[in-house]
């Protein structure tokens, strides 16, 4: 697929985006229920963009203009000292900042992403090639593309969230691991663990790589474990807890514990919630947090399963897989779903699965119900109402 095609299908996403934005107002009335909301109209900026920052947005800019506060070690620092360091470049404003930052970020991610699902002719990826580490064609590709874009929470990655700038170092961490690039696979595993935990599991599909290859790194195998201790090192000198961005977890709500749950006790407290809570928007938000989660991991263990059927094993898919999967759990273990719908976006190995699906009627369906829940839940977040 060429960078024209995906920069025009990347461009009617966000045209539609902005749709659902500027239009939800008419419909929703706004809740608005987070801190410092009172701080967007200073960035002078029309309310419909400046609502994608919104929620924990608001904290990244806080960071960004004033350094960490309490409890505020919870963000990880690269995606705010980004922010900071280019916001002289775009009138001094850091939301404008990390709107651009997050949108180019996933812009680039995109067209890398392909090139590792979708085969390459002489670096640009082709529509008549597949790829070696997927198989997918260039069809399969464009299904891929798709359901990534219309996933219902997909308008985080052009948010002022972490989720963009997370999906182009997990992305080009993968990419060079693929072209052996082992320098650049340690540079971007690193920072990636900078811009969030998750970023530290990429030593999963390292590992898988360097297994199947019987290659020894240790460069690029501690890569990602030292952008978190760095981290920790720099809470343990600032707070006295090198884990506070885990202590501090409670104090932004959504039930979360500091102590380990496992994820039968989790289902439970969902059953709970539906048989006992008042129907409002917050239980609408905990069902699809259920249905979204046990929907990802159920396709996760279908494919995993397919994997370890092969009689000669992808080993770079079954590290995807896990990495994918583990994604998907380790925000469980905190006793909730909450913001499952939003981490699910980086469990790649779940898109994969469903563009090679090759059932019609499944795949119309599949597209359907998150082409619908994605104007649903992005209108709901412009409005000020938790989605995820």
């Amino acid at each position: 697929m060429s960078w024209k095609k995906i920069l025009s299908i990347f461009l009617i996403w966000k045209i539609f985006d902005f749709l659902i934005i500027y239009f939800s107002p008419k419909i929703i009335p706004y809740l608005g229920f987070f801190p410092y909301k009172d701080q967007l109209p200073g960035f002078n900026l029309p309310g419909w963009i400046s609502s994608l920052a919104n929620f924990d947005g608001l904290h990244y800019i806080l960071i960004a203009k004033n350094g960490y506060s309490q409890f505020e070690q919870a963000f990880f620092p690269l995606y705010p000292l980004l922010i900071k360091l280019l916001t002289p470049l775009f009138f001094n404003n850091q939301l404008l900042t990390g709107l651009i930052i997050s949108n180019i970020s996933f812009l680039i991610g995109l067209f890398f992403i392909l090139k590792i699902t979708g085969g390459e002719k002489k670096g640009i990826p082709t529509a008549r090639t597949q790829g070696a580490l997927t198989g997918m064609s260039s069809r399969q590709n464009l299904l891929f593309l798709t359901l990534f874009l219309i996933f219902p929470t997909s308008f985080f990655f052009g948010a002022v969230y972490t989720e963009g700038l997370f999906f182009l170092l997990v992305i080009l961490s993968l990419y060079f691991l693929k072209k052996k690039q082992y320098l650049l696979v340690a540079i971007f595993s690193f920072l990636a663990s900078l811009t969030r935990l998750m970023g530290v599991f990429l030593i999963i599909p390292i590992i898988f790589s360097l297994l199947s290859k019987k290659r020894k790194n240790i460069l690029v195998f501690f890569a990602p474990i030292l952008g978190l201790a760095l981290y920790c090192f720099y809470l343990f000198k600032t707070t006295g807890d090198p884990l506070f961005f885990l202590t501090s977890q409670p104090i932004f709500g959504a039930n979360r514990s500091t102590h380990l749950i496992s994820l039968p006790q989790v289902y439970w407290r969902y059953f709970k919630i539906f048989f006992t809570a008042a129907f409002d928007s917050r239980y609408f938000v905990s069902v699809i947090e259920f249905l979204i989660f046990t929907f990802v991991f159920g396709i996760l263990t279908l494919d995993l399963i397919e994997n370890w059927k092969l009689k000669i094993k992808d080993w770079g898919g079954i590290g995807l897989n896990l990495f994918s999967f583990t994604n998907l759990i380790l925000p469980t273990l905190t006793g909730t779903f909450s913001s499952i719908p939003r981490y699910s976006l980086l469990s790649i190995s779940f898109f994969i699965y469903l563009s090679k699906i090759k059932n019609n009627f499944i795949k119309i369906s599949i597209l359907i119900i998150f082409f619908f829940l994605h104007i649903i839940l992005l209108g709901f977040f412009r409005q000020g109402y938790f989605i995820s």
